[in-house]
């Protein structure tokens, strides 16, 4: 069927998108507009209104397929050369071409709209329809009176759909998609969709424009009454000073700060007067000034001048950290003496568990310091540091001032835990700026960026903690002495206990000591079959929970006196966590137990090695470092290098694959101090001779066999006494090292200084 093509001027609506069947005005106030009026007017023709889908200039110009038929009805020509024209809408057509002379002229063809809706469905979306609409007139979404009683009034969902979207203020983009869908049923769901949209959107509008009247009338009413009471103050004599400016201005006098200072402080009060009450500033200027005064300029604590008192208090607070204790008491012996010296910046380093915060509690009492906390751990903002400038909204000093102003002295101890997990981002570097808080040199004029005055902490105690000094950037490990606190002893652990655990967690549980009391052999089996620590942590865990089954069974009546012996001690810890490894240390083939040092401590590590049939490659399992895998190539090496592989054959190691493993597989393992341990296991698999079981050892491997010093022996042998290891290898260039050992660390074992592998083999394997 070939639809009827009509010719007719056309208008392209820039300012909205009209629907059938209303009336509407529309200037005209283009030259082009005018004259396609005046042609439409003079050969009483239709027009046909299109809408842009965009501009580009006047270059190029595309407009939608659907348009609106219309009539002009009249119009009056205006003052300003242009035309106000009354037009009526009739029915939607289809623009199939057009062209431009001095104005559009198009062809179009009609369109047939569907309406398939039944009776009832036309009754019931014309209620919805008509719902929304009353929803909308009050809510105040729409507000013509007499088009919404009108609307309201239509009885067809076609005519209805049509008036809705052009009285509701929608999008035109909304408008234009109604426009183009000739299926009724379509046209009114996705209306019924935009009415959802528009009246929550109404809604919401309507909540903010409440609450920002609301605001007002209340900034208003407080504005009058101030204004007000500024009268009143005038009528009594009052000089106009407020309350705020004269605290301020007696705690400045009473502060003690610099003139610098003062000057500072004195000229943010000035300004703080001058500045409206109501207004944003005032509360930000009186909050500046407040922390500046909160700050203690001039305000200290007496060092502790009684040596013995303090060494008496260290050794009372802690059992051992002998190197701890003799550098602060060093320090407070000059300062007795010379009331000067010069004070330490002390990092301490160590596994957690081991008492580097608390000993840092110890210090701060012994000194007679006030003591504050400053946890690093994830800061990566140096602005946490030296604070925000107070410009910023929300601004406040950085972390170093605010411990300050709360320790109420100039001279606190002040912690700086976890120095070692600081990290920087785009924000800045955190340690870059610590340089300048523990540097004695530069402290003296500490810039916080929110204060804008130097700040003086050249008489702060500083004592950093770390648990891997590899963490800590160069130059701020330069600033600090390092005192290295490694993990206890079995005895150590013991005598903790006893003095400190035991108490502690028995009072914290409300036991008395009749009511409870626990033997040395309980506390040594919990230490050796329930923790493996270098800490004791996990041990006072324990103890904490023996504590807390003994307050059960009293309260029960099972018990009135619980004494906890090595007998009964698995009925309050269950059965032995940790059972005696002493069944592990056989002979094995291409098995060779190595020791390494964690941030955690010491641990041993049992090295594998397969030899299987293959194409000479060396396979490395067990998430090994890159430092790690190495020194297993270096072994290898050093293996292929001896006369007696040549003994083997030139193909053997072309025709063998080599598969280094080490257990835990989830661990991350990195390090030098395995090589010649997987040397040592690799010779063992090749060459079929089995390994000492009671053999433990550490040491860094060249390609010549040198054995090369490491670190972490303390731990290291701690680690190998704990599984029950007779015999450990160690580098002999770690005999300085070994020689400072305590008796304790290195009795029951035999300690073997190897300068290279031969000696290495020459102990470990059993020929």
């Amino acid at each position: 069927m070939n639809e009827k093509m009509l010719e007719m001027t056309m208008i392209s609506l820039d300012d909205g998108v009209v629907m059938p069947e209303l009336s509407f005005y529309l200037d005209a106030t283009t030259r082009e507009a005018c004259e396609a009026v005046g042609h439409a007017v003079k050969n009483e023709e239709c027009i046909f209104l299109a809408n842009p889908v965009h501009k580009n200039g006047d270059k190029t110009v595309s407009f939608y397929e659907i348009g609106v038929i219309a009539r002009i009805k009249q119009f009056v020509r205006l003052q300003n050369k242009g035309m106000r024209v009354l037009i009526q809408t009739e029915k939607r057509a289809r623009l199939v071409d057009y062209s431009k002379d001095k104005y559009y002229v198009c062809h179009v063809t009609d369109v047939e709209e569907t309406n398939d809706l039944s009776e009832d469905e036309e009754k019931a979306i014309q209620s919805i329809l008509k719902e929304k609409l009353k929803e909308a007139f009050d809510e105040g979404i729409v507000k013509n009176n007499v088009l919404y009683r009108e609307i309201r009034s239509f009885k067809s969902v076609r005519k209805l759909v049509d008036s809705m979207a052009d009285y509701v203020n929608i999008s035109d983009d909304n408008r234009q998609e109604l426009l183009e869908m000739l299926d009724v049923r379509s046209r009114a769901m996705r209306l019924i969709q935009i009415m959802e949209e528009v009246l929550g959107i109404g809604k919401i509008k309507k909540e903010i424009m409440e609450k920002v009247n609301q605001e007002t009338a209340e900034n208003q009413r407080k504005y009058v009454l101030r204004e007000q009471m500024s009268v009143i103050r005038k009528e009594l004599g009052d000089d106009g000073v407020d309350a705020n400016v004269r605290e301020f201005q007696k705690r400045l006098d009473e502060a003690g700060c610099s003139q610098e200072v003062y000057d500072k402080i004195e000229k943010e009060i000035n300004y703080y007067k001058g500045i409206p009450q109501n207004a944003v500033e005032s509360s930000v200027s009186a909050n500046y000034i407040d922390v500046m005064l909160s700050y203690p300029w001039n305000v200290s604590t007496e060092d502790n001048n009684d040596l013995q008192s303090a060494i008496d208090i260290l050794d009372k607070d802690h059992y051992g950290l002998e190197e701890v204790k003799e550098r602060i008491v060093d320090y407070l012996a000059v300062h007795i003496l010379s009331n000067k010296g010069d004070l330490p910046i002390i990092c301490l380093v160590g596994p957690p568990g081991t008492g580097k915060t608390s000993i840092a509690r110890s210090i701060a009492r012994a000194t007679s310091r006030k003591y504050v906390r400053l946890s690093l751990g994830g800061v990566h903002d140096e602005a946490e540091i030296r604070g925000h400038r107070k410009t910023y909204v929300g601004a406040m000093p950085g972390k170093i001032v605010q411990s300050m102003i709360k320790a109420k002295t100039n001279n606190p101890l002040m912690l700086l835990d976890e120095i070692d997990k600081v990290s920087s981002d785009y924000k800045g570097d955190v340690s870059s700026a610590l340089l300048e808080v523990l540097d004695g040199e530069q402290n003296k004029e500490f810039n916080d960026h929110y204060f804008g005055v130097p700040v003086d902490l050249s008489n702060v105690l500083f004592i950093a903690t770390a648990n891997d000094i590899s963490g800590i950037p160069g130059p701020l490990l330069d600033r600090m002495e390092v005192i290295n606190i490694s993990g206890y002893t079995e005895n150590e652990k013991y005598h903790i206990a006893k003095l400190y655990l035991v108490e502690k967690t028995r009072e914290k549980n409300g036991l008395t000591k009749s009511q409870f009391k626990i033997d040395a052999g309980a506390i040594r089996e919990i230490i050796s079959h329930y923790t493996r620590e270098a800490g004791v942590r996990s041990l006072e865990r324990n103890i904490d929970k023996v504590c807390r089954k003994a307050c059960r069974k009293i309260l029960t009546g099972e018990m009135d006196v619980v004494k906890v012996t090595k007998k009964n001690i698995q009925d309050f810890l269950g059965p032995y966590k940790y059972k005696d490894e002493n069944g592990n240390l056989k002979n094995k083939i291409g098995a060779v137990r190595g020791l390494a040092w964690t941030a955690v401590g010491g641990v041993t590590l049992e090295i594998e090695v397969n030899v299987l049939p293959g194409t000479g490659t060396l396979q490395l399992t067990g998430k090994m470092g890159d430092v790690m895998k190495e020194s297993a190539y270096a072994g290898m090496s050093y293996i292929r290098s001896l006369k007696e592989s040549l003994a083997l054959g030139d193909d053997y190691f072309a025709k063998h694959d080599f598969h280094i493993h080490i257990p835990e597989g989830a661990v991350p393992k990195d390090g030098p101090s395995a090589g010649i341990t997987m040397a040592t296991a690799l010779y063992s698999a090749i060459f079929n001779v089995p390994v000492n079981g009671r053999i433990a050892m550490t040491g860094e491997i060249t390609l010549r066999g040198e054995v090369l010093p490491i670190g972490g022996l303390k731990e290291k042998l701690l680690a190998a006494k704990m599984i029950g290891v007779k015999d450990i290898l160690i580098p002999a260039k770690n005999e300085s090292d070994y020689l400072e050992l305590d008796e304790e660390i290195t009795s029951g074992v035999n300690i073997h200084l190897v300068e290279d592998m031969r000696q290495v083999l020459d102990l470990a394997l059993v020929r």
